[in-house]
């Protein structure tokens, strides 16, 4: 029986797909840099570790495998410089590639952040608009797109740019449910901003479904968008806060960034909020139309934001990052 390799299973996306896959019975080889952290991770979910087989990061030191699927989500979030990004998300991937059989079926996540934000004057980003990414992270994705291209142009990859992607086991938001509890919540700029998001759950189909796409990378979303005010809101509810959100100038939040990059303990608790991923803050429409990924695949999304925000504080909340709440109920 042939396996899937999968990257990234420590992380948010990687961790549920591993989930979600062993509960189908597959035989799963997993790359880890600590092999350690993925078996006390498959333990806290109760379940044996045997269950994966874990590879080095290194391919180059492999035994021979029979892998004939392959899902990359592996990748650089926040990283201090526009090398750490690079060497992870094109260099390393390619390796990876390189290293799997040329008919191995292979899914690779990119990101919104490689197409940049919606272009002025239009509702949503597509596939036929220029690809403008604002962050060194979006120029690293939109690179490994490009070298799929150029040397694996004969394989069977698709490639899937999700946006933001909330719910269970996020490892990135729990900065939001802190300050969601707080008396005062923070809205970065006085204009509402506008976002496409999706259920991580949602993002596990349209990985499955991706076997019916082209060859080209696709934007995957839910179907309808949020505002960022909606977004803190909805977080806010789910932990029973009730302070206020209030906008502040953006000019604010660019000062903040400069400090967050100057003290390394504010970079390690805010990794998001360095002067380079805090441009993603700036532009007012982050949204992208996933019509052409649900047209080639049939695939729907089925899950609103209050089940991947609530999911995502029930994850924190087994962790022990934030502590038992009642969420609140809006009077009627």
């Amino acid at each position: 029986m042939n396996g899937l390799l999968l990257t990234g299973a420590t992380g948010f996306v990687g961790r549920n797909l591993l989930l979600a896959e062993a509960a189908q019975g597959t035989r799963l080889f997993v790359t880890v840099r600590d092999p350690e952290k993925l078996r006390r991770q498959l333990q806290e979910e109760g379940i044996d570790p045997a269950i994966a087989t874990p590879l080095p990061a290194n391919p180059s030191q492999w035994p021979h495998l029979e892998i004939d699927r392959a899902i990359l989500c592996a990748g650089v979030l926040f990283a201090r410089s526009r090398e750490e990004y690079f060497n992870t998300n094109v260099e390393w991937t390619t390796r990876i590639l390189e290293a799997l059989p040329a008919s191995c079926d292979t899914v690779v996540l990119s990101s919104q952040a490689a197409g940049g934000p919606t272009p002025a004057g239009v509702t949503a980003r597509g596939e036929h608009h220029p690809d403008e990414p604002v962050t060194w992270y979006g120029r690293s994705k939109l690179a490994l797109e490009a070298r799929l291209r150029e040397r694996f142009s004969d394989r069977n990859i698709k490639i899937l740019r999700p946006p933001m992607v909330l719910g269970a086991r996020d490892t990135a938001t729990l900065p939001l449910f802190k300050m969601a509890a707080s008396l005062v919540r923070v809205k970065p700029g006085l204009r509402p901003k506008e976002y496409s998001f999706i259920a991580v759950e949602d993002l596990l189909t349209g990985i499955r479904a991706a076997s019916k796409a082209p060859p080209t990378p696709l934007y995957i979303s839910a179907a309808r968008t949020i505002t960022d005010s909606e977004l803190i809101n909805t977080a806010a509810r789910s932990v029973g806060g009730r302070g206020i959100t209030m906008p502040v100038p953006q000019v604010v939040v660019k000062f903040l960034s400069l400090i967050v990059d100057a003290v390394p303990s504010l970079r390690a608790s805010t990794p998001s909020l360095t002067r380079d991923r805090a441009r993603d803050i700036w532009p007012d429409r982050w949204v992208v139309d996933s019509t052409a990924f649900r047209m080639a695949t049939g695939w729907t999304c089925r899950l609103e934001l209050p089940h991947a925000i609530d999911s995502a504080r029930d994850s924190y909340t087994r962790q022990g990052a934030l502590p038992p709440t009642h969420p609140r109920t809006e009077k009627t």
